[in-house]
């Protein structure tokens, strides 16, 4: 890890914000993602991205689109996803319409690829859930490809073949970076170091720790495979205000009934406010004051080998004030000390 070069993004699942109680409209919903990411740009962040989302209450369900829209109300931040689910989406149409992002907005474009946790877009998009291991595999194949040669000649099981195909626009040279999303398997793990890729890793929940044996099996993979080293990120969930309560008490607020709902749906933890204060003390929710936040990110990009860190700050009916003004504390305060906690540690080390 390299303190000087130490990211700071934010991750947005385009869930749907209240104002003074008014729950906005999807399309107002939209307009204030660009908005943030505007904000975000000029309070120091990193890097702004979006999901990809097929519910009610999330409105990120075109990101190439709102990407494009906020690349051209900024001029520095990157911009990419926080997850893309390549299964169901094409590979050829997906580097079109990145390879175009990247175009206008001058070479901020990224991606994040995954297989998704959440399957909406599977019935959606006509797929088959029984192929889901398949068709990420086949198709991050084939977007490597087309991300790294000119002309691609290919043929696989679940898509027509490809000719001499040579995509237009081109991506720059060698193509946009492109990461892998892990949530805790093993085997994605493996394949991000096998191609060479970044690694993503989801961490919503238990300790962040228990994803270093995750690393060292990354960063062995890597060497095996004879790669370079590549950046390791990290992609939680949390909340910033001027003081630690007003941060446990506003997130509380809206973090209880989704956690609760998904504990209905797919057998998560019940949300009990023990749960919750363990959580934000020893887990994976970094809530807090910009000195709390700042030092909890420190911490664990030192034990995960750290090179980037997305707090994905939104949630369901969450304030918009209470949503600006975690990404002005986290670009203007908790980046900054991020970085002097990190120098530090390497001056000392």
């Amino acid at each position: 890890m390299t303190p000087l070069t130490f990211e700071i993004g934010l991750n947005s699942f385009g869930e749907v914000a209240t104002d003074d109680g008014r729950t906005l409209s999807d399309a107002e919903t939209v307009r204030l993602l660009v908005e943030e990411a505007a904000l975000a740009e000029s309070s120091g962040l990193d890097v702004f991205s979006v999901g990809e989302h097929y519910r009610p209450g999330h409105v990120d369900s075109a990101a190439p689109v709102l990407l494009s829209a906020i690349a051209t109300a900024t001029k520095r931040i990157r911009l990419g996803t926080s997850v893309t689910v390549l299964s169901t989406n094409d590979p050829v149409r997906l580097y079109h319409e990145f390879s175009t992002l990247d175009a206008v907005s001058n070479g901020r474009a990224q991606l994040v690829l995954g297989r998704a946790s959440a399957t909406e877009s599977f019935p959606l998009f006509g797929y088959d859930l029984a192929d889901y291991e398949e068709l990420f595999e086949e198709k991050l194949e084939l977007f490597m490809r087309l991300r790294r040669e000119e002309t691609v000649t290919w043929s696989g099981a679940l898509r027509t073949p490809l000719v001499g195909q040579r995509l237009r626009p081109r991506m720059r040279h060698g193509g946009i970076p492109t990461w892998i999303g892990v949530g805790g398997s093993p085997h994605s793990v493996i394949r991000a170091a096998s191609y060479g890729l970044p690694l993503m890793m989801a961490i919503i929940g238990g300790r962040p720790q228990r994803f270093a044996g995750h690393v060292k099996l990354y960063l062995q993979a890597l060497q095996q495979a004879g790669h370079e080293l590549q950046p390791i990120g990290q992609h939680s969930l949390g909340l910033v205000a001027d003081t630690d309560e007003e941060a446990v008490e506003t997130w509380w607020q809206y973090w209880q009934p989704v956690v609760a709902q998904a504990a209905e749906e797919r057998g998560f933890y019940k949300p009990t406010r023990e749960r919750y204060e363990a959580e934000i003390e020893q887990g994976a929710l970094f809530i807090g004051s910009p000195e709390t936040v700042a030092h909890k990110i420190a911490q664990t990009a030192r034990g995960l080998h750290l090179n980037r860190f997305d707090l994905k700050y939104d949630i369901m009916h969450l304030p918009r004030q209470a949503r600006a003004r975690t990404i002005e504390l986290l670009g203007r305060e908790v980046a900054p000390r991020v970085r002097e906690l990190l120098a530090k540690e390497s001056t000392h080390g």
